[in-house]
C-alpha cells in the first residue's frame, strides 16, 4: 500500500475518533456538527505548581546538622557533606586554602590509608567528587544502597581525623596537583586569565571575593604543615557540618549509625563570626587589557549586582535569558546575526552571598573593534532600561528556566546538594519553592527596575583579551559591520 494510501486511512481514523468522543460526551444529536468541525489546539491549563524535596533534619550533640531525603525509586544513596569555608574565609597571604583542603581531604588517613578512599568505594560500585566556591566547599558520594554504612564511616574518619594527620608529603602532593590545576583551566585556557583578573577588578582589595577561588602559586607555595592544620582545625568542626543523606536507606536504621560515627567527632571552639561585606559599587569605570595566546578578541563587560537570593537576583538571571539565550535573544539577534560583530555572546548572573556580578561576554569577529561592540552592547542595553521587556519574552525565559529548575530534580545528588545548599545559605534545606518563586514572581517591570539600577553606564568593568602579540582590534573596511541580516555565525 502506498504511502498516500496509508495517510487516507489514518485520517479516516482519526475522524471515527473525534465522532466516538463527540457522542460520548455530548450525546448523538450532535454528532454530525462535531464530526465536520475542524480540529482545534487544546488550551493550555495553567495549573499551580508545588516543587518540594520531603526531608527530616535533626542535630548531633556536637553541632553537625543531619538531613535525610528518601527515594526508593532506584536502589542508589548519596551522602552530601556540607563545610562551611570557602575562599573568602582565607587569611591573607593564604589564598587558596580551602580549595587546597579540597584536595587534602582525599589523601587518606591512618584507617583509610592514601587511595584507598577511592579503592573501597569503588570496589563496591559507588563514586564519589568535591567542589570549592568563594563560600562553601561540598564533598559527595554516590553509590548502590548497600554501601551507605562504608560512606558514612569513611567520611566521618576523613572529617574528623585528617588535619592532625597531615603531613608535608601529602601537602606538597596535592600542593603540586592544584598549581597544575590552576595553569591547565585558566592559565593556559583560551580567556582563561581574565577568570582570575575579573575578581581582583570587581571587589576591592579587603573583599573577601578579591582573589580566585584557586588562590595564587606564591600563597600555595608559602603554605606549611602547620597552616593546613591550622585550617582544618577552625573550619572543620562539626558546628561547621551540614550532611544529607539521601535515597534508598531506612531513617530508623540509618540514624544510629550517623550517630555513632558523626555523633563522636569532638565539637569544636565556637566558629568566629564568618568575613562579611556588601556588594560593592564602582564609583568609575575598570578597565584593563590582557593579551592572551587566542585567535580572536573577547570583551567582558561587568557590573557589581545584587547576592545570591536576594531581591534582583532572580530578575536579572532572566534578564541574561532574554538578552543571550538562543538566536532569538536580544544581544544574539543582534550582534551575531544582523550586524556581523560578534563569533558568540553570552550574558550571566554569576550569584554569591556576599554580592554577585552580572557579566557579558563577547567573542569579537575578525576585523570588528571594541570600541564598535561597546557600543552594540551599550544601544541594546538602553533599550533594555528604557522599557520593559516583553511578556513573551520573559514568560520563555521563565519557562525555561523552571525546565532546567526541574531537570536538575531528577538527579538524586543534585537534590542532596539543592538541600544542604539552602541549609548553608538560608538555615533552610526546604527554601526550594521558596527559591523558585523569585523566578514566578518576576515582572517585566521589575526587570526593568533592576535593569536600571545595575546595569549602569558607569561603574563598570570593561575586560579586553587581545590575541598575544597582536595590536588592539580595529574595524576593517571589508568587514564593516553590517546593516542587514546575514548568515549567523556557528
Amino acid at each position: 500500500m502506498d504511502s498516500g494510501a496509508l495517510a487516507d486511512q489514518d485520517d479516516v481514523r482519526m475522524r471515527a475518533l473525534h465522532v466516538l468522543v463527540a457522542s460520548l460526551l455530548l450525546g448523538p444529536a450532535s454528532l454530525p456538527a462535531v464530526a465536520a468541525e475542524p480540529m482545534r489546539a487544546p488550551t493550555p491549563v495553567k495549573r499551580s505548581r508545588v516543587i518540594d524535596i520531603p526531608f527530616s533534619q535533626f542535630k548531633l550533640t556536637n553541632g553537625l546538622t543531619v538531613i535525610f531525603h528518601e527515594d526508593h525509586t532506584q536502589p542508589l544513596v548519596v551522602t552530601n557533606i556540607n563545610v562551611q569555608v570557602g575562599s573568602r574565609d582565607e587569611p591573607k597571604k593564604r589564598t587558596g586554602f580551602a580549595h587546597l583542603f579540597e584536595h587534602l581531604m582525599f589523601m587518606g588517613t591512618e584507617r583509610v590509608p592514601e587511595k584507598m578512599f577511592d579503592t573501597w568505594m569503588e570496589q563496591e560500585g559507588g563514586s564519589n567528587n568535591a567542589w570549592t566556591s568563594n563560600d562553601r566547599t561540598d564533598y559527595f558520594d554516590v553509590g548502590p544502597s548497600h554501601i551507605l554504612p562504608l560512606l558514612l564511616w569513611m567520611e566521618a574518619d576523613r572529617v574528623g581525623s585528617l588535619g592532625p594527620q597531615m603531613t608535608l608529603d601529602k601537602l606538597d602532593a596535592q600542593r603540586d596537583v592544584v598549581k597544575n590545576e590552576r595553569r591547565q583551566t585558566t592559565e593556559n585556557e583560551p580567556y582563561g586569565r581574565a577568570e582570575l583578573l575579573l575578581p581582583e577588578l570587581l571587589f576591592p582589595e579587603g573583599h573577601p571575593y578579591h582573589h580566585p577561588v584557586i588562590g595564587s602559586h606564591e600563597d600555595l607555595t608559602a603554605a606549611t604543615v602547620a597552616d593546613v592544620r591550622g585550617f582544618f582545625a577552625q573550619h572543620y568542626i562539626p558546628q561547621n557540618f551540614s550532611l544529607v543523606v539521601a535515597g534508598d536507606f531506612e531513617p530508623a536504621k540509618v540514624k544510629p549509625l550517623v550517630e555513632k560515627y558523626f555523633g563522636s567527632l569532638l565539637r569544636g571552639p565556637e566558629p568566629a563570626p564568618r568575613p562579611s561585606a556588601e556588594p560593592p559599587v564602582l564609583a568609575a569605570d575598570k578597565r584593563a587589557t590582557l593579551e592572551d595566546n587566542v585567535t580572536l578578541p573577547k570583551l567582558t563587560i561587568a557590573w557589581p549586582s545584587p547576592a545570591h537570593l536576594t531581591a534582583g537576583d532572580a530578575e536579572l538571571d532572566l534578564l541574561a535569558q532574554v538578552l543571550s539565550a538562543g538566536k532569538g535573544s536580544r544581544l544574539y539577534k543582534s550582534l551575531v546575526y544582523e550586524k556581523q560583530l560578534a563569533q558568540s555572546v553570552h550574558a550571566y548572573q554569576s550569584s554569591m552571598a556576599l554580592g554577585s556580578y552580572f557579566a557579558i561576554d563577547v567573542i569579537l569577529r575578525p576585523g570588528v573593534s571594541f570600541e564598535t561592540v561597546e557600543k552594540a552592547i551599550e544601544e541594546e542595553l538602553a533599550e533594555v532600561r528604557g522599557k520593559p521587556v516583553a511578556v513573551e519574552e520573559l514568560t520563555r525565559a521563565k519557562n525555561a528556566f523552571e525546565a532546567s529548575f526541574v531537570q536538575r530534580l531528577q538527579s538524586l545528588a543534585n537534590r542532596a546538594s539543592m538541600l544542604n545548599g539552602y541549609f548553608a545559605e538560608k538555615g533552610d534545606p526546604g527554601f526550594i519553592a521558596g527559591d523558585l518563586k523569585r523566578y514566578q514572581d518576576a515582572t517585566p517591570d521589575l526587570l526593568l527596575s533592576f535593569a536600571r539600577s545595575t546595569l549602569l553606564t558607569t561603574g563598570r568593568v570593561l575586560l579586553r583579551i587581545k590575541p598575544a602579540g597582536q595590536p588592539e582590534p580595529v574595524d576593517s573596511p571589508k568587514d564593516a559591520p553590517k546593516s542587514q541580516p546575514g548568515s549567523a555565525a556557528k
